[in-house]
Parts: structure tokens; sequence; C-alpha cells
């Protein structure tokens, strides 16, 4: 067997698809599989050859591919028989059958089989590059397309990862520094704190940023389709319909609220884990993946260990590296930056008027306590939006507003100040001491903003 990879550097001209698809050559001619490893190899992220059906069976036992370009008369047996009987024992790969016998009953043959394309010799150079592009870009718009899907109908956790908090600034830090790595990862913390969002942040710094970032609500799927959601199933026709594992493979699993993770899942992902590889229902064969996992849970992971409702050995496996993401409180001066830009964003995104934040509003959001966390505050603008207004609590009659509001430094002392007299509960001594300036400083700017 021969596994070959692709070159570090390839031509700009060549198609961005085929540069991240491992493909397979099964032939049995050496002279058919060398002009198209020559064609193909330099084109693709992968590419192994297969003399014997035999051998590409051993190939797709030790790895996924995304493409098999199948020659169909081979000693013993043909390329069509070959793949009915991968597709009995779990076989996802799209097929493009090259033959110089292609008559009706082949071809319906090759349409019963699941065969993408066709490609009859002899064929040029950009035959079977046309052929191979178009058959990667058909597996990777319906996974796209999948995925699409499961995006929109739910919230999720997209867009930038906003602030420059000194505790935001620390989470960069560390995912910046935990993103090249293939450990799982464990992201904690409250509810709406941005688990999702920094997980997703940190697989865009990533190797796997051009893979998808597949997120798993442990929480609502139900109980009987969990197996059939993220392993797959072998259909009634006999085909297989890829599981979430498989749609996310090159890229990232993220698997939130683990801490609702039925039993029966733990420990399946605790072999998943320990063996990277699936086992689609009704198939034979385990499926090899190049995945990373990503974790996150609001709960205390460890007392559920201690009681019984979450797995030891699958905790210390998915618990290697943490993620703490802090209360919105703990980064308070990011409030105004968020509000901001959820305020824009939702203004262009719903098709509404801009709301003006003045500084007397910026300074109510700023001194609320949030206890929903961003989740709270972006759902609050997302709703003042369509309604034209900000709630009472939260409406000014200010005379500043734009980005004056947000950055004049000024006001920003302002809300800072007295978001540390609100931590403070008034005590003025505290909050100079906690400010690094004198009592007088603080009674002054009091005094100043009163008038």
């Amino acid at each position: 067997m021969v596994l070959t990879a692709r070159p570090p550097t390839k031509p700009d001209t060549f198609d961005s698809t085929l540069s991240g698809a491992s493909v397979l050559i099964v032939d049995d001619e050496p002279g058919m599989r060398n002009f198209l490893s020559k064609i193909l190899e330099p084109r693709v992220k992968r590419l192994a050859q297969a003399a014997s059906p035999k051998e590409a069976t051993q190939h797709l036992d030790e790895a996924h591919f995304d493409l098999v370009v199948l020659d169909n008369v081979m000693p013993g047996t043909t390329g069509l028989e070959w793949l009915a009987e991968q597709r009995r024992r779990g076989f996802f790969a799209e097929v493009i059958l090259i033959t110089a016998y292609a008559d009706l009953e082949v071809a319906i043959a090759a349409l019963r089989a699941g065969v993408s394309d066709f490609v009859l010799k002899p064929f040029r150079a950009n035959q079977i590059v046309g052929a191979v592009e178009r058959a990667l870009d058909r597996k990777f718009l319906r996974r796209d397309n999948t995925l699409l899907k499961r995006e929109l109908s739910g919230e999720g956790g997209r867009g930038p990862l906003l602030g420059t908090s000194p505790a935001l600034e620390g989470i960069r830090k560390l995912l910046m520094k935990l993103a090249p790595l293939p450990t799982p990862v464990l992201f904690t913390g409250a509810s709406g704190t941005g688990k999702e969002l920094a997980a997703r942040h940190m697989h865009a710094m990533s190797d796997r940023a051009e893979k998808p970032f597949v997120a798993v609500n442990c929480a609502t799927i139900a109980p009987d389709r969990i197996a059939r959601e993220l392993f797959g199933a072998v259909e009634d026709d006999g085909q297989l319909r890829a599981g979430l594992f498989l749609l996310a493979d090159g890229g990232t699993l993220f698997f939130d609220e683990v801490a609702h993770m039925p039993e029966a899942l733990q420990a399946a992902l605790l072999r998943v884990l320990e063996d990277t590889r699936i086992r689609p229902v009704g198939a034979e064969r385990e499926v090899p993946l190049d995945l990373r996992l990503f974790f996150a849970t609001n709960a205390d992971l460890q007392k559920a260990v201690e009681e019984r409702k979450f797995r030891a050995d699958l905790y210390h496996r998915i618990n290697v590296v943490g993620v703490h993401m802090p209360d919105l409180s703990e980064r308070s001066e990011d409030i105004v930056e968020l509000a901001s830009y959820f305020t824009a964003h939702f203004s262009q995104a719903l098709g509404m008027p801009p709301l003006q934040l003045d500084e007397e509003t910026l300074l109510k959001l700023r001194r609320y306590a949030w206890p929903g966390n961003v989740r709270e505050l972006r759902n609050l603008v997302e709703r003042s939006v369509i309604l034209g207004s900000f709630p009472d609590e939260f409406t000014g009659s200010g005379q500043i507003t734009g980005p004056e509001a947000v950055e004049n430094l000024d006001l920003v002392a302002q809300r800072h100040i007295l978001h540390i007299l609100d931590q403070c509960n008034g005590n003025r001594a505290e909050a100079a001491r906690r400010l690094g300036v004198s009592r007088k400083t603080i009674d002054r700017k009091i005094a100043s903003w009163a008038d």
C-alpha cells in the first residue's frame, strides 16, 4: 500500500474543494494508478493507492476518504461488486467509476450502487479533475446544507468575541495557546457567558478553521435518536446517512450541556475518545475520524461525578484543559462595547431603525448586574430594537450619542468609577482604594457629575 501526502505548497489555481480532500485510487493497473496519482496528488490533501479490492478495503478500515476513484474491471471481482459489499459494511465516500465498458446495464447498476459519476477510458487529465471536482462539490454542498440547517434552527454562539477587559484578554491568550493543539477542552461558566462563542473562536484560530464546527446540545437530543444523530445509520435503501461525527470530520465537534448527557451516550463517547472511531447504526465497519472535541457545561461536573450522575472516567478524559468563562459582571468594562455592537447588529439584521445609545443609557447598562450575562444583554438589545426603545429602567435623556458617548474619556471614567462604587455599596473610601486614587478625588468627581 502506498500512502502519500500533499506537498506543503500548491499552485493557487487549484480548486479549494480538492485541497482539503482525501482520495483513494483503486485500480489493478500500475500505469493507471500512477497517472491518476500524478494528476490528483498535488491537488488534494491526502491520496492513497490500492492495487486490488482487498487492499482498498484495508485502506478504508484504516482511514476515512472523501472520494474513491474506482476501476470497474479488476481480477476476481468488479468495482461495482466491491462497492456493494462496502456499502453493506459502512461506506460514506463519493465514488467515480472509470471503465472502458459502459453499457446500459452497467450504468443502472452503478446508479443503484450510488456512483457519483462515470469517466470512460481513455480520458484526459482535465476530464478526471472535472469529475473529481463535481463529486466533491456535491458532497461538501450536502454537508454544508445540513450543517446550515442546524445552525439556523438554533440560537448558537456566533459572532465576534468582543471585549478588552483584563478577564477577556486572559481568555483570548489561553485560547490562542490551546488553538493549535489536538487536546480536548472543557469550557465552564454560567449560562450566557459565551462558552460556545469562545469554542468557535478557538476553532477559527486552529488549523481546522476551514473545516466544520458542529455544535451538539446534549439536553435537546431525544434519547432514542442519539445513536443515529451522532453516529449515522444505514437507511432502508442500504445507503448510509452521515451522523454529526462524520459531518464534523476534519473539524471540531462541540458538546454543550454535557452534564445532561445520557448514560448511554457517555459510554459511547468514552469509546470514541479512546479509539477515534465510530460505528454507524447497522454498519459492520468502524469509521476512523479526524476530530477535535470540545465540551461545555454550566454545572458542577465534579459534583455530578460524586453523585454518580456523570462517569468519572469520561470526566477525566474531557477535563484535560479547562477554559472558565467569566460572568459579565466580572468583565463589566465590556458592557458598553457589547451593547453598541448588538444595537448595530440587530438594526441591520432586522431592518429596523437604529437605537440611539446616549450617555445616560450607557451608564445604566453599565451599572446593571446582568445575572443572565451576555445572553441577557443581547436579548435586551434585540427586544429594544424591535420595540423601538429601551425599557424604562434603561431609558436615558442624555444629549451625547453615537461614538462620542461610547469613547469619551470623561464618560468612560464616570461609568467605571460609579460601577466600582456600586460594588463597594457606596463606600467612597473603599472605592478610592480599589481605584488607586484619593477619597477627595472621588468626592470631587461625584460633585461635578451632580452639577
